[in-house]
This record gives structure tokens, C-alpha cells and sequence, in this order.
């Protein structure tokens, strides 16, 4: 029997997310070198780490194709500087996608095959909208294995506000409302900027530089989110203010074991206490970080009252309400998303995952009575993803 090795995340870096399309600041940057230059960025970061010695990197993306396919690990590796003697691979879980691999190279490290990995996402939702080119098999259909609803996301938010009358409209807009106006006060009190990775970016004006997230919107009211249109349905309830948008955007990790930390003398952010992945309904994912989340806290020993902090992905706000609601958390609770979510960062799909692990990271730093933290998101055909952290600078507390 192989014992169980402890696995850190040492640290995290990504670049600013920008708006998918003709209009946004990446339209004119490939979506593989967004993830070369978060790694180039990580790597500059942590000289004391030799590159020989990374074991595997695991790049996600949910649209493997043209300049977001090729074995993403294995080409973005070799761009970044890395020797040719690590290897690399690409993996595929739609939203979860960065999480994934971040899980899976912990799992590698936990067994004792890998020492250290890089682990991260991209995607340039402009570039590859999320099932272009596709072929779902019709049998899905057909079968009645999902309803079609279930290939639309927004159409899946909608459902969630079915199955929960209590969810309200109004309740989604405050929500959204919160997180846009945390975000911008996390950007005045210099709390994102430490962890971007600038990216020099090309328009018809000539060359600039990428420093901030492209998205967020500072300026929203109540009032504003009222009336915006339900593009799912006539008279529903899901908006463009109340759902992260399409966005492109790149996040990498450094994960390692306790001793090789130790050894090139590297500090963790955060330690890795379980991970969990669950499947629901696909017509209705967004619940799906419910079972995941009861899922790693029974594997951890855990009960939801000993986390101190909540990294939720803010897919739909009313798929975290859904959340929130079931464990009985205000929907104003500090602990939840203190610096704001994707709906004003920015949800660049499989990059998304490790961006909540770079904020708990940070969060961590600044909460020593915080002993644990969760990530946690849905993801698309109905899973939820989960990951418990243990703060390495707990003083004592919850």
C-alpha cells in the first residue's frame, strides 16, 4: 500500500479576463499563448522551482480545437520555457476543467508519482464558443437521456428558478448587484492585481496591454438589472446581469508535494484536504456543487460549519443561491465570494477553477482564524465540483 502524500498549492497566477468577441481585448491573441504567458508569469514567480523537476502539466479547455487543441499541457509547456522532458496533457470537464486538473495532479502527487505540476485552464470563448462544431450523439435526445433544454445553460438557470419558486428574480439581481460592487472594492483596495499576469494585446489602434478584467461593471443598479432583457425565455428570469458572460482568459498552479515545497524551499498557500465530483440532472446543473460539496465534506470528516470561506463560481447567481440556500447560508454571508465572482470577473470556462483557488489563496492569507475554505462549482451536463483547503496559516479559530 502506497501512504498518502500531502499536496500544496503553492500559488496561482492568471491573466485579466476579457470579453469574448470582435470587441474584446483578446480578439487578436491566441487562446494557447493566453496560457503561456499565465505560465511564463508563474514560473518568473517562483525561480527557487527547477524546471527539470516539474513532473506533468495539465492544461484544461472546454473547446479543444485550432489554437485551443493540440495537447494543450504538452504545446504550452514547450512555448513557456519548459524542457522538452516534461510531459503534458490537455483535459476536458467543461467549467470544471482547471479544477479537474489541479485534482488530477494532486491525485498523481497524493500517490507519490509526481513531485511538482503545473495545472491550469484556458479559454477564448470568442475564438471557440462553447459546442462549436460538436456532434452530440442524437441518442441523447432520442432516448430521452436529456432533455434539450439541458444543452443550454441559461435554459438550466432557468429550471433552477422553476424548481425553487423562493429563488426569485430579485433576489438573483441583488446578488449579482453585490458582486459586481465587492469586485470593484477588492480592485481599490489592490486585492485581484497581485495575482494578474499583464498580456501585451493588439487592435486597430495598435498594441496596448492587458492589466485588468475587461468585464466588470462597477456602475450597476437594481434598476439597471430590472430591466434587461430574459433571453431563455419570455418573461423569465435569467440575464445578462445576473450570469457571468462569455469570456476569454487563461490560470495556472503550481502544485507540489509538502516535501518538495520544503525541499526548494517553496511556502504553500494552501493545503489540499479532499476533493469531490458529483453528477445531477443535466437540465438542472447548477445544483450540481450541492452533492459534490456534501460529498468532499464527508470524505474530509468535515461539517459545512467548519468552513470559514467560500470560493463559489457565479455561473448563474441563482445556481449559487441554490447553494447557499441548502446549507443555510445568507445570501449576504462575508464568508461567500468577499472580493465578488464571475459575474463580474468573468467565467472563461475551464479556466475558472484554479481563478477561485487564487482568491481563497489570497483570502487565506488575510484570515488566520480560518482553518478551512471550499471551492466549489457546477459544470455543464450536470456535475458540481468540489475542493476542501485547509489555511497554512491558521492561528486558531473556525
Amino acid at each position: 500500500m502506497v501512504e498518502r502524500t500531502e499536496v500544496v498549492f503553492v500559488d496561482g497566477v492568471r491573466t485579466p479576463f476579457g470579453r469574448a468577441g470582435e470587441k474584446g481585448m483578446y480578439w487578436n491573441t491566441r487562446a494557447d499563448d493566453l496560457a503561456v504567458k499565465a505560465m511564463i508569469g508563474l514560473l518568473e514567480r517562483n525561480p527557487e522551482v527547477p524546471k527539470d523537476r516539474i513532473d506533468d502539466v495539465a492544461i484544461a479547455a472546454t473547446t479543444q480545437q485550432g489554437d485551443q487543441g493540440l495537447t494543450l499541457g504538452r504545446t504550452t509547456a514547450m512555448l513557456a520555457g519548459l524542457p522538452k522532458s516534461v510531459p503534458g496533457y490537455a483535459i476536458d470537464r467543461m467549467c470544471a476543467g482547471a479544477m479537474t486538473s489541479v485534482t488530477t495532479t494532486a491525485g498523481a502527487i497524493a500517490f507519490g508519482a509526481y513531485e511538482l505540476a503545473i495545472a491550469g485552464g484556458v479559454e477564448h470563448m470568442g475564438r471557440h464558443p462553447m459546442g462549436f462544431n460538436a456532434d452530440p450523439n442524437p441518442r441523447f435526445l432520442a432516448e430521452k437521456l436529456v432533455s434539450p433544454d439541458a444543452l443550454n445553460m441559461g435554459m438550466t438557470a432557468e429550471r433552477i428558478h422553476d424548481r425553487f419558486p423562493h429563488l426569485t428574480k430579485e433576489r438573483a439581481d441583488r446578488y449579482a448587484m453585490r458582486s459586481q460592487h465587492k469586485l470593484a472594492a477588492a480592485y481599490e483596495a489592490d486585492k485581484i492585481q497581485p495575482d494578474l499576469i499583464p498580456v501585451a494585446i493588439r487592435s486597430d489602434e495598435g498594441w496596448g496591454l492587458a492589466t485588468r478584467d475587461e468585464a466588470p461593471r462597477p456602475e450597476t443598479t437594481m434598476e439597471g438589472l430590472a430591466g434587461l432583457k430574459t433571453p431563455f425565455r419570455p418573461h423569465g428570469r435569467v440575464t445578462a446581469g445576473n450570469s457571468s458572460g462569455l469570456n476569454d482568459g487563461a490560470t495556472v498552479s503550481l502544485m507540489a508535494s509538502a516535501a518538495a515545497a520544503k525541499e526548494f524551499g517553496l511556502k504553500p498557500k494552501m493545503r489540499m484536504v479532499s476533493f469531490a465530483f458529483a453528477g445531477v440532472e443535466p437540465e438542472i446543473m447548477g445544483i450540481g456543487p450541492v452533492p459534490s460539496t456534501e460529498k468532499a465534506l464527508r470524505k474530509a470528516g468535515l461539517s459545512i460549519d467548519d468552513i470559514g470561506l467560500f470560493e463559489l463560481n457565479e455561473a448563474f447567481a441563482v445556481q449559487v443561491l441554490s447553494f447557499l440556500d441548502h446549507f443555510g447560508i445568507d445570501d449576504d454571508d462575508p464568508r461567500v465570494n468577499p472580493w465578488g465572482g464571475a459575474i463580474a470577473i468573468g467565467h472563461p470556462l475551464a479556466s475558472s477553477g484554479v481563478r477561485l483557488m487564487i482568491q481563497l489563496a489570497r483570502q487565506f492569507e488575510e484570515h488566520p482564524e480560518v482553518r478551512y475554505g471550499v471551492t466549489a462549482m457546477c459544470v455543464g451536463l450536470g456535475q458540481g465540483g468540489t475542493v476542501i483547503w485547509e489555511n497554512p496559516n491558521f492561528k486558531g479559530g473556525k
